[in-house]
């Protein structure tokens, strides 16, 4: 009932009802949302059972009438009769921000908050809004009604006007999901829109709050048309997302559900969209592909027309996919003429500094000319080690600048610039880009995350040696994943890459004669498994190469006599999104399950797997966020034990370059992003770990650490 009445709104002034001065919202941590593995909502507007039986339910018994009993003051009943000696008071209310209209005199609630926030939230049924469409001349004859009465390229007029989350998410909404709120609030809805980066650690919620925002932007706007554009494997979290905190029945667009393949079938779920009060949802191929199609006929046109001239905000997940310059994505985002660019992202930092600046001129065009920005570049430029470049400082390029600054915090030793560097940086970034580390993740049990140094065999060595003598670094890192894990894969690595298909057959042929022991990973993973099956744990191994995983899963079938889709598990680029998510769902909820292999890139967006608690990292990604994200799947809300991470690397190998090369990338973010006063240098390095003194039962045990040369942790 309180959605229903949510309709009946009444003005709330600014002091009492902005989200930063809710003091009460801060004391109360609330429950993680935002993710699939998020923990059940008790959410007060459900109607409770009456038909409580037994001790367990006595508690939340409890809790439901004394939440009820904060209400019975809203509709008193008619002929309650008054206290002895009680006169009538003539109420005088007051507005409370948790509350709701409270009379100074006797206390009683005259209407609760939910009723009185301005709102146009309709009742959970589908908008019957029509409109009228102009007559512009177009190459579509269609193309007239494709876009609303008045409708101009600079993206429909929005007032300056309050907005404020529903009080079903306002009651689970953290402190950073608060913040965030009124960030995007900061930027979207002012006199001088423009867009905004939210970068917020996985597991944090972002997809809550997002939705949250979507629906009481859409309540103040009903003309609005979000379309969120997204990688395709998280499109089903999303909907599933909106379905479970949707306050009123909004439809929700996509091609792939209505096999839109053709463009004239695309074009009539455009038309829809920009017809109907509704979100629309597309890939990121999708949307390069129709924006960069160079057909010149014109349904393509008038699809492209809708695309860059409908969307009142963009809403871009995983945002950090269009960080590359002149890409086909990049340039097609950049045309979309709404000012309103929200980026969300997990793991912003990717590779190198100039990748994020091209997402900060995405969501704000010309970011460096804008002048509230020169002045800061100007001020990095004179402290920040120039070298040749000392006397030609106004003519540097934004690449250049960006190199710059990438150099000063990788490799600059003076600590006092690189620190004013650090801090200039946050300055220029600070309106623009809301980052949130991922603190709530501390009430989790913990993540251990240790770099393993592991000792090749002698056979391995031989292989290495000949490695090094290859000329493409591709070629080196391909090959040298299946030799760490076991030598005798040398033969199949020659011809396969990253998504070539393995033939299981030669995999089985070379296990009949194996010796486990030749292969240092291989063996590794072996004895974590018998640790992990003794004790009830199950272990997650990630590779961005198909064969080590297949070679593994092999040989747990020879080895352990395990069962694809009973003890064992295997997502990759090929697995289609029902095998994803009842591959998820069987591994987390079968006591049956022990092992899930996945490849790393496949797994890195929409994938919770909060069953495992120990993780096998086999080979260096040279993108570290795509590692950070593949631990991410584990330990994120829902986790119910410690997680432990092993990043095996093989010692004496290329491996070693690249792990140094990836912890570089790792420290320019924690430095951006994370540096504080407090902050010393030892805060961006590893430590040092005596692995008899880890911590990790696993590791000290004499099986796991004999092959150790060296142990770290981040």
């Amino acid at each position: 009932m309180q959605e229903q009445n949510f309709a009946q709104s009444r003005n709330l002034t600014e002091k009492d009802a902005r989200l930063a001065g809710e003091t009460e919202l801060v004391k109360d941590k609330g429950v993680y949302v935002g993710t699939e593995d998020d923990m059940e909502v008790d959410e007060e507007d459900e109607q409770p059972d009456n038909n409580y039986d037994g001790l367990d339910d006595i508690w939340k018994e409890m809790s439901v009438a004394l939440e009820c009993s904060k209400d019975t003051g809203a509709d008193p009943p008619p002929d309650e009769p008054e206290a002895e000696g009680g006169e009538d008071c003539e109420h005088s209310y007051i507005l409370k921000d948790d509350i709701g209209e409270v009379c100074r005199i006797c206390g009683v609630i005259g209407r609760g908050i939910e009723t009185i926030i301005e709102y146009n939230f309709s009742k959970v049924t589908r908008s019957t809004r029509t409109y009228r469409y102009d007559g512009r001349t177009s190459k579509d004859n269609d193309q007239t009604e494709i876009l609303p009465d008045g409708f101009t390229p600079s993206a429909t007029e929005f007032t300056v006007a309050d907005i404020y989350p529903h009080p079903r998410h306002k009651r689970v909404m953290k402190p950073h999901q608060v913040e965030g709120f009124n960030f995007l609030l900061s930027n979207l809805v002012t006199d001088n829109p423009g867009g905004c980066i939210m970068a917020h650690a996985p597991g944090s919620g972002k997809t809550f709050m997002i939705i949250s925002f979507l629906q009481s932007f859409m309540a103040k706007y009903p003309h609005a048309r979000p379309l969120v554009v997204l990688p395709r494997g998280i499109l089903a979290t999303w909907k599933k997302e909106f379905l479970r905190w949707q306050v009123e029945d909004l439809p929700l667009y996509d091609f792939y559900s209505v096999k839109a393949d053709s463009r004239s079938q695309q074009l009539e779920v455009l038309k829809e969209w920009a017809r109907e009060r509704s979100i629309l949802f597309l890939g990121y191929k999708q949307f390069s592909s129709i924006v960069c199609d160079s057909d010149t006929g014109n349904i393509p046109a008038a699809c492209q027309e809708i695309l860059l001239k409908c969307p009142s905000i963009l809403i871009l997940d995983e945002g950090h996919t269009p960080r590359n310059q002149d890409t086909d994505v990049l340039t097609s985002l950049e045309k979309v003429q709404t000012l309103r660019k929200v980026v969300l992202s997990g793991t912003l930092y990717q590779n190198h500094v100039k990748e994020v600046f091209n997402i900060l001129n995405l969501v704000r065009p010309r970011f460096l000319k804008l002048e509230t920005s020169k002045i800061i570049k100007r001020r990095i430029l004179s402290r920040a080690e120039m070298s040749s470049k000392r006397n030609s400082m106004k003519k540097i390029t934004d690449k250049e600048f960006c190199e710059l600054i990438e150099h000063t915090l990788l490799k600059d030793e003076n600590r006092v610039r690189k620190v004013n560097v650090i801090q200039d940086l946050r300055e220029l970034t600070r309106k623009v880009l809301h980052y949130y580390k991922g603190d709530n993740l501390d009430e989790l049990p913990g993540l251990v995350d240790f770099a393993v140094f592991l000792q090749l065999s002698p056979r391995q060595k031989v292989e290495v040696r000949e490695l090094k003598n290859l000329a493409r670094k591709f070629k080196i890192n391909a090959e040298g994943s299946a030799i760490y894990v076991h030598p005798q894969l040398k033969t199949l690595s020659k011809n396969s890459g990253v998504k070539d298909r393995v033939d299981e057959e030669k995999i089985d042929g070379i296990l009949e004669k194996l010796d486990e022991r030749e292969g240092v990973k291989a063996k590794f993973y072996l004895n974590l498994l018998q640790l992990c099956e003794s004790c009830g744990e199950k272990l997650l191994v990630f590779s961005q190469y198909l064969l080590p995983l297949k070679f593994l899963e092999r040989l747990t079938v020879k080895v352990k006599g395990y069962r694809l889709g009973n003890e064992m598990f295997m997502i990759t680029g090929d697995s289609d999104s029902e095998t994803r998510e009842s591959s998820m769902e069987r591994f987390n909820t079968s006591p049956d399950a022990r092992v899930f292999f996945g490849s790393i890139k496949a797994c890195g967006e929409g994938i919770s797997l909060v069953g495992a608690s120990r993780i096998i990292i086999l080979d260096i990604h040279l993108n570290p966020s795509v590692t950070r994200q593949a631990i991410g799947r584990a330990f994120r809300p829902g986790q119910l034990k410690k997680v432990y991470a092993y990043r095996l690397i093989a010692s004496g190998s290329p491996e070693e370059e690249d792990h140094k090369t990836c912890f570089r990338k790792e420290s320019i973010a924690k430095m951006w992003f994370e540096w504080d006063e407090h902050s010393g240098l030892q805060n961006f390095e590893m430590e040092t770990v005596d692995v008899k003194e880890s911590g990790d039962l696993f590791l000290e045990t004499p099986r796991l650490r004999e092959d150790i040369v060296a142990l770290f942790q981040r």
